[in-house]
């Protein structure tokens, strides 16, 4: 009897928990109140520690790649369903409990049973919430309306329970259960219908809120477009630096210039930060003559545009990861705002903190050594996308993305030395970007008749930070490195497109490649994971001719 009510209790979670997270989802969409299982598994990522997190980052990205699943596509979808199945999960393990100790005390619930289960299960949730949510109305309004959903969900409890265990005939009163049994819904009738509306409420709810993500998605792209008179898009564009390159990449290698669109995307909340960029100052302090409240506007205006070609990567990404992507990124160089700024003689270093929780701290010398290091507010000819860090990021040459804070909010100078948030999560303090090549496509389908020779266009990219590329070889069935050929790069900043023809032999091969930096440092061809400083490795791929 126990087993069975706890299987009830934990269905009956099941379908209270899915239309609870519909309705919620749906509220966000239309008003902007809190979706709880992000902001639970936010607030997770933050508290937990530095190896929890590595580990279950290390995990999802493993288990994406066994199953050759896109992770550059994918990685945040899958947040959002470890995010979603831990709130619903935390809703049937309620249901179970509830139903077991109802079970045990072996009397009907009342109203203020209910009302305490739902505040027990709620109210943990309901202050993580307030503390580690994203959204921008008043925190009563949010608690009003949570403790009302989750109070709700309690009472739901109650009024399904005494449906279901105080309707079904007791052995003193068989004769009076039987005659009602005409007019009372069966148990199972009635579990059909709770599945029922439970499944309309998730469904019409979820999907009008995915309706609503969408079109305000594409009004938010909409409008960063539109608050710049300028584009450097489609006919306008000016030729590529590398527009007269005689080499062409062999077919099937990625896109050279990444389409925004396809830009990956990393960040620590489960949802991008959304800031107002009408609204937006950011504020340079601490050890500094002149503290300086900079607009948009200003840092449009009063500092020298820098556009720079640039390819940024991801430090979780495997051997041939696809955590990686290139386009033209615009800004003030951080040198020229920091001199304006006069920093004073005692500071060594630069804190920055980010709308999102994120805070990096980079050397003053660093940033005196490099004018190139950026404050960016434009990819592309457009302002930062809202997913990529909207209104200002910074960019720090050949360092992983992990170094270089989106949504910034604020800049510290200081003496002071502050290890940056994945610093802090225990990944490497430098984070200097690995040489990589990766092989892209065998191309079978493209075979060159050279001759009496028949090619086999091989092609891909390779990377070594602000370093450069010198040289790209393949070798096939472990046979002699044979040299490449390059492309020229968009910048020293960007990674080179190579390829190699490959003469045409019959059945099943093994390819890799090698690269080597632009002093001829040969990229670290020993196989070691992502944590703590980036993969290293050997890139292979099979091809069946």
């Amino acid at each position: 009897m126990k087993n069975s009510s706890l299987g009830t209790g934990a269905l009956v979670g099941a379908l209270l928990t899915a239309p609870l997270m519909a309705v919620m989802y749906l509220a966000d969409q239309l008003a902007g109140l809190p979706f709880v299982p992000f902001d639970l598994f936010d607030w997770m990522t933050r508290v937990l520690p530095g190896p929890v997190i590595t580990f279950g980052i290390e995990t999802m990205i493993n288990t994406l790649t066994r199953l050759g699943i896109d992770v550059a596509d994918t990685a945040k979808l899958a947040e959002h369903a470890i995010a979603v199945l831990q709130f619903f999960l935390g809703g049937v393990l309620a249901g179970a409990v509830f139903y077991a100790v109802a079970k045990a005390r072996q009397t009907r619930p009342d109203w203020m049973v209910s009302l305490v289960t739902g505040a027990l299960y709620g109210l943990p949730q309901i202050a993580i919430s307030l503390v580690a949510g994203g959204t921008s109305l008043h925190p009563l309004i949010n608690l009003a309306w949570l403790l009302a959903l989750f109070l709700g969900w309690g009472t739901a409890f109650k009024w399904i329970y005494a449906r279901l265990e105080w309707v079904r005939p007791r052995p003193e009163a068989i004769e009076a259960a039987e005659a009602r049994s005409v007019q009372a819904i069966d148990r199972r009738q009635f579990l059909i219908l709770l599945g029922t509306s439970a499944a309309t409420i998730t469904v019409v709810g979820s999907s009008l809120a995915a309706v609503l993500a969408r079109a305000e998605r594409r009004r938010g792209e909409q409008t960063l477009q539109d608050t710049v008179a300028h584009s450097i898009s489609g006919d306008e564009r000016p030729p590529f630096p590398n527009a007269n390159d005689p080499l062409s990449p062999a077919p099937g290698t990625r896109p050279e210039y990444t389409p925004l669109k396809d830009f990956y995307k990393v960040f620590i909340r489960s949802e991008p930060t959304v800031i107002d960029g009408s609204t937006w100052v950011l504020p340079i302090t601490g050890l500094v003559d002149n503290q300086l409240m900079l607009t948009l506007d200003d840092l449009r205006q009063r500092y020298p545009r820098r556009d720079q070609y640039v390819t940024i990567s991801c430090i979780s990404g495997r051997v041939g990861t696809n955590l990686i992507s290139t386009t033209l990124w615009s800004g003030a160089s951080l040198k020229e705002v920091l001199a304006e700024a006069k920093v004073q003689q005692a500071a060594r270093y630069l804190n920055i903190t980010s709308g999102d929780g994120f805070h990096e701290t980079i050397s003053l010398e660093l940033i005196e050594a490099d004018e190139r290091l950026m404050l960016c507010y434009d990819w592309d000819g457009y302002p930062l996308p809202v997913d990529h860090g909207f209104p200002l990021r910074v960019w720090i040459p050949d360092r992983y993305g992990m170094k270089q804070p989106k949504w910034i909010t604020a800049m510290e100078v200081t003496d002071q030395y502050k290890p940056g948030f994945w610093v802090e999560r225990r990944w490497d303090e430098l984070a200097q970007v690995k040489a990589t090549s990766v092989i892209d496509t065998v191309a079978v389908d493209a075979v060159i008749q050279d001759g009496e020779r028949r090619l086999v266009p091989v092609g891909g990219i390779a990377f070594a930070g602000a370093r450069q590329i010198s040289k790209v070889e393949l070798r096939v069935d472990g046979g002699p490195w044979e040299a490449a050929q390059l492309r020229s790069p968009f910048s020293e900043t960007t990674w080179v497109i190579w390829r190699y023809d490959w003469p045409f032999q019959e059945g099943r091969h093994i390819v890799e490649v090698r690269c080597a930096e632009g002093d001829g440092t040969p990229q670290i061809e020993a196989t070691s994971e992502a944590h703590p400083s980036g993969a290293t490795g050997i890139h292979r791929k099979e091809a069946n001719l």
